[in-house]
């Protein structure tokens, strides 16, 4: 008998004024057809909206997609409202047009992964499985 793998809850959060969602519901099937439970909280939502969506839906990941260009203050923001809800421990990952060099500082800033287009989508749901898998709190 074939191994069943765990079905993890993860929300999929579009942050600030962006408007362009057509990744982020990408990702948000691609996950669900993995057999992912996926929240997706739709377009212009504020960190804390993220965070409590985070919260009250009891995920295991969130996953951010962002293509306006404010992901070094928007992507930290989901992080501390994150932790201003006694939910620190759930692994936050980026994606979207972001510059190479903003990488390293978005991981400084307790992103746990990011992607930028052109990422093979088998990469991303590894990532989400793994984040879920090492979440801390034992959610889902």
């Amino acid at each position: 008998m074939a191994e069943q793998k765990k079905t993890y809850r993860v929300l999929i959060g579009k942050p600030g004024l962006d408007g362009h969602d057509r990744g982020a519901k990408f990702i948000a099937r691609a996950l669900r057809d993995a057999g992912f439970e996926v929240v997706y909280t739709g377009i212009r939502r504020t960190p804390e909206e993220i965070a409590a969506a985070a919260v009250q839906e009891d995920v295991s990941a969130v996953g951010l997609s962002l293509l306006s260009g404010a992901h070094m203050s928007l992507f930290p923001a989901v992080v501390k409202a994150l932790k201003n809800s006694g939910a620190g421990d759930i692994p936050v990952l980026g994606g979207g047009v972001i510059p190479d060099e903003d990488i390293a500082l978005l991981k400084e800033a307790g992103i746990n992964a990011v992607y930028t287009p052109g990422t093979p989508v088998d990469k991303i749901i590894g990532a989400f499985r793994a984040a879920c898998e090492t979440q801390k709190s034992g959610r889902n």
